[in-house]
């Protein structure tokens, strides 16, 4: 049994600073722009196309005090993500990367699932797809998305690590059957999506495992099975 940390919370701000080669380069031939034009697009397949199928579902969550991350679900009029992100707060935004923060109401929490249902009809959110945890292997290629250190919109690549490991989310509670993955997530990931190579949700990305207070993302992170995390939202909606 693992003890895991769970990856929600109060999430501080970074900065990026942008780096610059000073050396001069000898300019090259202009660019024809026919030819500029004439490039095909990138494919839509692949990792890329299955990043680009979740973001429009994805939203960041904020409460007073916590934050995390959260994806369309069902008709797109409800969200799902953590109960520790959404604690025992009554009032909840959610926001699409790019757009404007919107209210959303608490459906209900499920802490044993470590689920959260929101209800955001005015998010205009489209719903994800759902995949199937239990065709899992190890080995296959998956993506966490969600809002770490408040940067929306953010993906992340790894692999399944293990399909049948146990953890404790948090300091109490008894373990949990979670999908093993090394697709880095940090602090404010927390009820994001884990996604298949076909764009899917297979998971809810809940915890990391640290070597120590604030040491972030070490390759282990958990994420519950999206058929417990659905039938827990199911029952909270009603």
């Amino acid at each position: 049994m693992l003890l895991a940390t769970v990856c929600g919370g109060a999430a501080g701000w970074v900065g990026a600073g942008a780096a610059s080669d000073s050396a001069f380069q000898e300019a090259e031939a202009p660019v024809d722009p026919a030819e500029t034009a004439a490039v095909s697009p990138p494919p839509t397949g692949g990792v890329a196309g299955a990043a680009a199928a979740v973001l429009p579902s994805l939203v960041s969550v904020e409460t007073a005090v916590t934050s995390g991350s959260g994806f369309a679900y069902g008709t797109g009029d409800h969200v799902i993500t953590n109960a520790h992100v959404v604690g025992d707060a009554d009032e909840v935004r959610v926001e699409r990367s790019g757009e404007r923060p919107v209210d959303a109401a608490v459906v209900g929490t499920d802490t044993a699932n470590d689920i959260a249902v929101l209800h955001a009809p005015d998010a205009g959110l489209d719903p994800v797809r759902l995949g199937d945890a239990a065709a899992l292997r190890v080995g296959d290629t998956v993506l966490a998305a969600g809002s770490p250190l408040r940067l929306a919109g953010t993906v992340t690549s790894g692999i399944v690590s293990a399909v049948d490991r146990e953890a404790q989310l948090g300091d109490t509670g008894d373990p949990q059957p979670v999908i093993q993955t090394d697709a880095a997530i940090n602090v404010g990931n927390s009820g994001g999506p884990l996604i298949d190579a076909a764009g899917r949700v297979v998971g809810v990305n809940t915890a990391i495992a640290t070597m120590g207070s604030g040491s972030g993302s070490i390759g282990i992170g958990f994420a519950v099975p999206i058929d417990r995390a659905a039938e827990a939202a199911d029952d909270l909606i009603g």
